[in-house]
């Protein structure tokens, strides 16, 4: 009978699958490593085992002890994992970007989750790095795993991911393309390939708001490279020591939007439900597309699996809510199509100045509409009644008709977007749109940005 002895003896010898669509425009054959075939479905399963038995031959991790580690969810699944198999504790520390279907994972797991604030810097005693080393001080019988500085993440890679990617092709891989976050797979796989075949090139996938790209080029640690950003897995504000820069050849660089929509791509287009990670991955190698030719065969490895971005990356409310989900739209009605049922604030020529302050601040919204019996006879917007109020405070208990301006322009529902941004200058901030039955609503600079974001 053929049977593995547990689930940890299932990691690995993963497929690696031809890409056919998404790459129709470049001229090599593109192969992808498909890692979500583990058993935690993600690569990270790979080195979490690998760590975990090297912490116990050395002694680092004793029986009936706890595993803690910082993570983005699937070096989590892939410790938990190991876990449930030889008897140990684990508590993962994950930051509050990742998905709630990661979280919701590693309790189901059996783990003990944290889950700590992303805007904050390393050394934050509020980030999860610190939350994490500090949690290993404060257990008895702890071993703290520090996948960034762990050689033993690399050296999973080295002898596994690796060689199966050399004998998979048969020795003619030309090219990996990995995204960058642990370095743990890129400088794995890169230092067994580069051994076998000095010629082969590795480039890593980074993200806006990661250092990696201009650390790689200029050897500059930028902190002004480091700002939020949404993709998640790959790209880092701290250099960790599995990242051996000197087998990277190059890194590119891959926005939110594009990692996020080619993540729905890979999914309606490859039949591949993967991770954020893979969008970035499969985008980015796009972008290298002048870097191969007819006779390479790149490879290409997606990390993990898509069920764990069902709430963010496949869902369309989601990518619209942050301008990733391109609608189309061209036409004044479909800026307003998601916020159409909200009632339109106004404010009355006799009112005072002060009402409308109180209006803006309520609803959050800085142009307000002046009408009379007979309509909209004028408006007022914050800069407006800043300065009005700067320069006398009384007027604030005076009829909003002394400081009003112009009415907004009035459009139909089907005017376009490039007439719309006609209508918006220093003066005028925002247009009505007329929905019929007397019925109007505001279009502001917002709107027509996000429209066409």
């Amino acid at each position: 009978m053929n049977y593995a002895e547990n689930i940890l003896e299932t990691i690995g010898n993963t497929p690696l699958v031809k890409l056919n669509k998404l790459t129709a425009e470049l001229p090599c054959l593109v192969l992808a490593k498909y890692e979500t075939f583990n058993p935690g479905n993600s690569v990270k399963d790979r080195m979490a085992v690998q760590m975990i038995e090297d912490a116990e031959a050395s002694g680092a991790l004793k029986s009936g002890g706890t595993i803690i580690e910082g993570t983005s969810g699937n070096t989590g699944m892939g410790l938990a994992l190991g876990a449930v198999v030889k008897g140990y504790k684990m508590v993962c520390v994950i930051s509050d970007k990742q998905s709630k279907e990661k979280v919701d994972i590693l309790k189901a797991m059996g783990s003990e989750v944290y889950v700590c604030p992303t805007d904050v810097a390393p050394e934050d005693p509020r980030s999860y790095y610190s939350t994490a080393k500090r949690l290993a001080k404060e257990i008895p019988n702890s071993w703290y795993v520090n996948q960034y500085d762990n050689p033993s993440n690399t050296k999973a890679h080295y002898l596994g991911t690796g060689p199966e990617i050399w004998d998979q092709t048969n020795g003619k891989v030309t090219h990996f393309v990995v995204g960058v976050g642990t370095g743990g797979t890129i400088s794995g796989v890169g230092s067994y390939l580069k051994e076998q075949n000095p010629n082969v090139k590795v480039w890593g996938i980074d993200t806006y708001g990661s250092v990696f790209k201009k650390y790689h080029e200029t050897g500059v640690f930028d902190k002004n490279e480091i700002y939020p950003y949404i993709t998640e897995g790959i790209g880092e504000d701290i250099l960790p020591k599995n990242v051996n820069f000197d087998i990277i050849d190059g890194f590119t660089k891959v926005t939110d939007k594009d990692a996020a929509v080619y993540t729905q791509r890979l999914a309606k287009e490859e039949g591949m439900f993967l991770g954020n990670s893979a969008g970035a991955a499969i985008k980015g190698l796009l972008q290298l597309k002048e870097h191969f030719t007819k006779d390479d065969v790149v490879v290409v490895l997606f990390h993990d699996h898509g069920s764990r971005y069902v709430g963010k990356m496949f869902n369309d409310q989601w990518m619209r809510d942050r301008g990733f989900l391109d609608d189309g739209a061209t036409k004044a009605i479909d800026l307003i199509k998601n916020h159409i049922d909200e009632p339109l604030v106004t404010v009355k020529t006799e009112e005072l100045v002060m009402h409308a302050v109180e209006r803006m601040k309520n609803y959050n919204i800085s142009q307000i509409p002046v009408e009379d019996v007979d309509g909209f006879v004028g408006s007022v917007d914050e800069t407006i009644l800043f300065r009005a109020i700067m320069d006398d405070a009384s007027v604030t208990s005076r009829p909003i008709k002394d400081v009003m301006q112009k009415p907004f322009p009035v459009v139909d529902r089907n005017t376009s977007i490039e007439e719309l941004a006609k209508l918006i200058n220093k003066d005028v901030h925002a247009v009505l749109l007329d929905l019929g039955d007397g019925k109007h609503h505001i279009i502001t600079k917002y709107d027509i940005i996000s429209g066409i974001h």
